[in-house]
């Protein structure tokens, strides 16, 4: 951008603004390159290194090649891919939050935004509905742990109803477990998806819902004519992140469970995997592999979703733009 500045003789000269922008951003590729891209390469780096401690021995760092890769997709004892056990798990407890979080978000903003109801006092349920956000997962965790443990209320509670056995363990049944670590996800998450998606749908031209009320279309017709098509955009950048998020679940299952992923592993995740790799051993080669598996699948999942949604959306636009250009 350049400003014509006129001088004293009278002469016109030539200001460019233009290197102030690069001047602001600066910083900002700064920070990203020293903390993270360089971190990354790191990690790839060291995945192909032999880097551990052997008691008070430490061994290598040994270059390996893919020897790394190739044991952490090595059966155990049991025949078990571990990585790809601790995968399901992940996608699993993900998923079981991931679905109720996304439809109560959409009934909520739906709800909130419509200009029928005209609900008044939005900024106190806007507040309400995000507090949980505000907690820390390691904290709700433990309220969790407290409330669901042998000796807590709730397991009291239903044990004097008849509902449960005194001998039940909430934290020792793949379904309760997982079932808890999934509910605290989805009321942690809730709110900022409900808000999110709460300004999608104000972005949107409210003519466009009068007219299709005015066409005879129900309110069904008009949330997945109108309102959603033209929320996708929104939608597809709160799943992907939820999806990163919930890939890189680790504090609350590890808070919830003690680190063990009790029962039996079957609510252990990547990122509690990765950690283990961290204990004693200090194996860098191996939490590096690790790393860029997680990496690769959480890059590959969002390209997916991305893709697959985005899809309907990006031929709409281009057959706008197309007869736009017809009738001009």
């Amino acid at each position: 951008m350049e400003k014509q500045i006129r001088r004293k003789d009278g002469s016109l000269k030539s200001v460019s603004y233009a290197k102030w922008g690069f001047i602001f951003i600066a910083p900002f590729f700064l920070v990203y390159i020293v903390f993270t891209l360089i971190p990354q390469f790191l990690t790839l780096y060291n995945s192909f290194f032999e880097n551990y401690r052997d008691g008070l021995k430490q061994i290598g760092p040994n270059f390996v090649g893919l020897d790394n890769y190739k044991e952490l997709f090595s059966p155990d004892g049991n025949g078990t891919i571990l990585v790809l056990r601790y995968t399901l798990n992940t996608l699993i407890m993900w998923l079981l939050g991931a679905i109720p979080q996304f439809v109560i978000a959409m009934l909520l903003a739906i709800f909130f935004t419509s200009y029928r109801l005209k609900i008044k006092g939005q900024g106190f349920f806007k507040s309400v509905i995000y507090m949980p956000n505000l907690i820390m997962a390691a904290a709700f965790s433990m309220l969790f742990f407290t409330l669901f443990d042998m000796t807590g209320p709730i397991h009291y509670v239903l044990v004097e109803n008849g509902i449960i056995d005194a001998s039940f363990d909430f934290f020792s049944n793949r379904v309760t477990v997982r079932s808890l670590i999934a509910l605290m996800n989805f009321l942690m998450w809730f709110g900022n998806t409900t808000i999110v998606l709460m300004a999608g749908i104000m972005g949107i031209d409210q003519s466009l819902f009068e007219s299709a009320t005015i066409d005879g279309a129900n309110p069904v017709q008009v949330f997945f004519r109108v309102t959603f098509p033209l929320l996708m955009p929104i939608f597809v950048y709160c799943l992907i992140t939820a999806m990163i998020g919930g890939i890189q679940m680790y504090d609350v299952p590890q808070v919830l469970t003690k680190g063990n992923g009790s029962p039996n592993g079957l609510s252990k995740t990547l990122v509690m995997y990765l950690n283990s790799y961290f204990g004693p051993s200090k194996n860098y080669g191996m939490a590096g592999a690790l790393s860029v598996y997680i990496f690769v699948i959480t890059g590959s999942l969002g390209f997916f979703v991305y893709k697959r949604l985005s899809a309907p959306y990006k031929d709409s636009a281009r057959k706008h733009r197309r007869r736009k250009g017809d009738v001009i």
